[in-house]
């Protein structure tokens, strides 16, 4: 049965922002001045948190079940263009040649799959217990889900960056073997 299915949850604060531009510093400052309910707090109906936990099990399965994650782990994102400046400057910190040769046509082809633009946009942000990237070596890591309801589709995007200084004779072969092929289907 799918009754309580739109029950609201709770959401943590968005992460891809800092400072005191940010709506958790803003909620903060508006929490301490006394609202009850900040506009500004974010909830997911357990609809939309199932579909996000569910694409978390599919993505890292069987190595890992998000079964008992919470909403508390999740951030609704503010808006396409933050998430787009975040990840912007995350990948130019660490592969800036690379990211400038691929950046329009990753957005490109993101947008042609999902239509970014009517999406809501997620973030998983995990304690260091059940993140799947938790291991020795990894710097920081990403993980953003484009949900558009219309299309009834989910866009998994998630991205790490290892320490070459961390990593053992086994990473190398994975590396070789862990990349994937992208097909485009209409």
């Amino acid at each position: 049965s799918f009754s309580g299915m739109n029950d609201l949850q709770a959401l943590s604060p968005p992460q891809s922002m800092d400072g005191a531009s940010s709506p958790h510093s803003l909620n903060k400052s508006l929490q301490s001045s006394g609202g009850e309910d900040s506009p500004l707090e974010d909830k997911i109906n357990r609809k939309t948190l199932f579909y996000l936990i569910s694409t978390l099990n599919a993505a890292f399965y069987p190595d890992y079940d998000f079964s008992n994650a919470s909403s508390q782990e999740f951030s609704r994102e503010p808006s396409l263009e933050w998430v787009m400046h975040a990840v912007e400057r995350q990948m130019m910190a660490v592969a800036r040649s690379e990211f400038i040769s691929v950046e329009s046509a990753l957005w490109a082809a993101l947008d042609t799959a999902i239509c970014l633009r009517e999406c809501e946009i997620y973030s998983y942000n995990p304690d260091q217990t059940s993140d799947p990237y938790s291991e020795d070596g990894c710097l920081w890591s990403f993980n953003y889900f484009f949900y558009n309801p219309r299309l009834k589709r989910i866009v998994f995007f998630t991205c790490r960056s290892v320490s070459q200084y961390c990593g053992s004779p086994h990473d190398s072969a994975l590396i070789g073997n862990s990349c994937m092929d992208f097909e485009e289907d209409y």
